[in-house]
């Protein structure tokens, strides 16, 4: 046996209830190394790595750890043998300190007390020796989602972990704070820490990683050296064809003015200062108008104010010259005006219903889904299958599935569904492809342009900078709750828009955005 290899995983294979999530995989991971695990969304990516930190039991194959077996059966057997494992949603107390969920189930104690100094000088030096900057004594609920990962990186460093599992690390974060997370794991490779990195971005892996082994649909593809492979190459593995990463589109044609917003002014839950400022503009049928800037900058706030979820303090919104600034959520949905959210757990979805219960949530009680009151099951189940089928909705038992027990990707891919097919006038799109893997935006993205070119008004609100060129007809830029600049991704270039949204360039845009 070459002793290489920190980590074998040979032959696993795990089946759940309708699904062979890993299908005779195999993955090896050498000391010191960045190993990334790509595949599309259900692939058997976090099945896999779950499997590893002890969460799920394989049905069968064996791990090895420097060359021994050895049976991981829960998360505690893991931190025994010096594996550590950073989440997708974060698993921290959001009412304790950084230092409090670092130390959260190795608490030192002198006697019979809890003695934290050790514990915080200890934190304080891991923070500054890989370059993390993180306060100790604050509370998880002040501080960003960025800090909170590197909060869970201390955790793994903090046990003495020497495999370092990243689930998704980079899907919640901002361009700056990947930019970031991406020196820190460099860092920890050199230090001798050995890492597997699941993950779809491929810009990441080509930046990052020294090898890479590729799932497609549980099953195990290949692995190769990142050295001698290219993005394209990359792609072709996890979704068995080619992937443009070019949208196709035709110049759009827009027509009369679908929304208006006036002088939008929306509050902020954070603070004292108001998150949207006096915003302007309009979107008309047949274009797509994207919303583009950093995490933070009054987005959230805004599209909540726009679909209904929370209550504007200044200003009018006019939709098909009908003011609905006060009307219900319900009200704006039955008008015309589709929502894919954010946040798809809290906004997108009832976790514990089924899937195909989830795609009728807003239609039910329409004649083709009800009748005397009763839902006619026989319609809603023809419907939802139409959409699995249509959207390639993956999961173990079709439309019975619950919506808790698919894939990220997948849960996406069911509100892009249902929200598409309700025909529109208006569809607002807020990072429709987060999460997603090359084959799946594609998709996603054409829909958008179908949308578009079928006379629809179009509202993207994005954080991906490439999504932003490609599919926006016209970009507003939103800095600290204002629109500060209107662009062309005809004629901009990325650095410019960068500019914009980091708030270094501003135009005075005019009052009535057309």
């Amino acid at each position: 046996m070459d002793n290489d290899y920190i980590i074998e995983m040979l032959n696993i294979t795990k089946e759940f209830p309708g699904i062979r999530a890993n299908d005779n995989v195999t993955l090896q991971l050498k000391k010191g190394e960045i190993h990334a695990l790509l595949g599309e969304n259900g692939a058997g990516k976090s099945t896999l790595m779950s499997i590893l930190f002890g969460l799920y039991q394989p049905t069968s194959g064996t791990i090895k750890k420097n060359g021994e077996e050895v049976k991981i059966n829960n998360p505690n057997d893991a931190n025994a043998l010096n594996i550590g494992m950073v989440h997708q949603h974060f698993k921290l107390v959001e009412c304790f300190s950084v230092l409090d969920n670092i130390i959260l189930g190795v608490e030192p104690t002198k006697g019979l007390f809890l003695s934290k100094k050790g514990a915080r000088d200890k934190v304080v030096e891991l923070s500054n020796t890989y370059g993390l900057q993180v306060n100790p004594d604050a509370l998880i609920s002040d501080i960003t989602v960025g800090m909170q990962q590197r909060t869970e990186i201390l955790k793994m460093l903090y046990r003495e972990n020497e495999i370092l599992i990243f689930d998704e690390p980079t899907a919640v974060l901002t361009p700056q704070e990947i930019d970031e997370l991406m020196k820190i794991m460099k860092n920890l490779a050199k230090e001798g820490k050995s890492i597997l990195f699941i993950t779809h971005k491929l810009n990441e892996i080509m930046a990052v990683a020294d090898r890479c082994t590729i799932l497609r649909k549980g099953k195990y593809i290949g692995t190769v050296e990142i050295k001698g492979t290219t993005k394209e190459e990359l792609s072709r593995m996890m979704v068995g064809r080619n992937v443009s990463f070019k949208v196709d589109k035709k110049p759009s044609v827009p027509g009369e003015t679908v929304l208006k917003v006036s002088g939008m002014t929306v509050p902020s839950k954070m603070h004292k200062n108001d998150a949207v400022k006096n915003v302007s503009f309009n979107v008309r049928k047949g274009e797509i108008v994207c919303i583009a800037g950093i995490d933070g900058n009054g987005q959230t706030e805004f599209v909540h104010a726009l679909t209904g979820l929370e209550k504007v303090t200044g200003g009018s919104i006019l939709f098909k010259d009908r003011d609905i600034t006060k009307t219900s959520i319900r009200e704006r949905s039955k008008s015309g005006m589709s929502h894919i959210p954010e946040d798809r757990h809290k906004h997108g979805l009832v976790l514990d219903y089924t899937l195909e219960q989830n795609i009728v949530l807003q239609r039910y009680w329409e004649p083709e889904f009800q009748k005397g009151g009763f839902i006619r099951q026989g319609a809603v189940r023809n419907y939802a299958n139409k959409l699995i089928e249509q959207y390639d909705v993956r999961s173990g038992q079709g439309p019975l599935t619950t919506a808790r027990s698919m894939s990220g990707g997948n849960q996406q891919k069911a509100i892009i569904a249902r929200e598409i097919d309700r025909d529109p006038e208006l569809l607002v799109a807020v990072q429709p492809t987060r999460g997603l893997d090359v084959g799946a935006i594609e998709y996603i993205h054409s829909q958008l342009v179908a949308q578009r070119d079928k006379g629809k008004a179009v509202l993207l609100v994005s954080l991906e900078l490439d999504e932003v060129m490609d599919v926006s007809d016209r970009i507003l830029v939103m800095y600290e709750g204002e629109i500060v600049g209107q662009l062309d991704p005809k004629e901009t270039t990325v650095e410019e828009l960068g500019l914009y949204m980091a708030g270094a360039k501003r135009d005075k845009v005019p009052e009535e955005v057309v």
